[in-house]
């Protein structure tokens, strides 16, 4: 027995109604913006909006990313986030940017983002850009001043100065809040620490190679 129009159509709106991966999508904002109240605890959308009376142009700019970074570190490496807890106005809004200096030599160490896909662009100086997939093929090149890159999320990544001077890049990211994993210091800096015996049977290493890691990063 054929359906009648009416139950066809029913169900047509029934199916394009239903929550299938097919149509869903982030929902359209239902205000102008939302400046973050960040004395207010986090929830899975962001933080409460800030009382639109108290709102002032102030709260659209941000200066954080202008200033050089400080490379004197382990790595020869500084980045500097613009995420929702630095700069509020992009709470709900899906987007952030850093600030990345690597000093001659120096390390943007490997990392990931487990909230966000990065793309980024050379500013200055020559960088060895790598990231390797969970097939665990390595892919990698050299970049300057101009040329763009793109890091899919949660793969392990990393960029190197491999030039003569500072170099920097400026970086953006599908979330106001994308976080980082940086492989070493979360494998051998943590609180509490990851147990040795984990970290040798997982890098095949003696105690006394997994102790002399540990204690560059205590």
């Amino acid at each position: 027995m054929a359906k009648s129009p009416l139950i066809l159509l029913f169900s047509t709106l029934l199916l394009l109604s239903s929550p299938l991966p097919s149509f869903s999508s982030d929902p359209d904002p239902l205000q102008d913006f939302c400046i973050a109240d960040l004395q207010s605890p986090i929830s899975i959308t962001g933080f409460p909006c800030k009382p639109a009376s108290n709102v002032t142009s102030n709260d659209f700019f941000f200066d954080g990313l202008a200033k050089e970074g400080d490379t004197n570190s382990p790595f020869g490496s500084s980045v500097l986030q613009g995420n929702v807890l630095a700069f509020p106005a992009l709470n709900t809004l899906g987007l952030s940017m850093n600030r990345v200096d690597i000093a001659p030599g120096g390390l943007n160490p490997p990392h990931s983002h487990p909230r966000a896909t990065e793309t980024g662009v050379v500013i200055q100086g020559k960088l060895l850009v790598g990231l390797i997939s969970t097939s665990n093929v390595f892919y990698a090149k050299n970049l300057t001043a101009g040329e763009m890159f793109v890091i899919p999320r949660g793969l392990v990544h990393f960029q190197m100065n491999i030039g003569q001077e500072k170099a920097l890049i400026f970086t953006a990211f599908n979330s106001h809040l994308p976080g980082a994993v940086i492989v070493s210091l979360n494998l051998f800096g943590s609180r509490p620490s990851v147990p040795t015996d984990v970290l040798t049977k997982a890098f095949q290493v003696d105690q006394s190679v997994v102790d002399q890691i540990k204690s560059k990063f205590g």
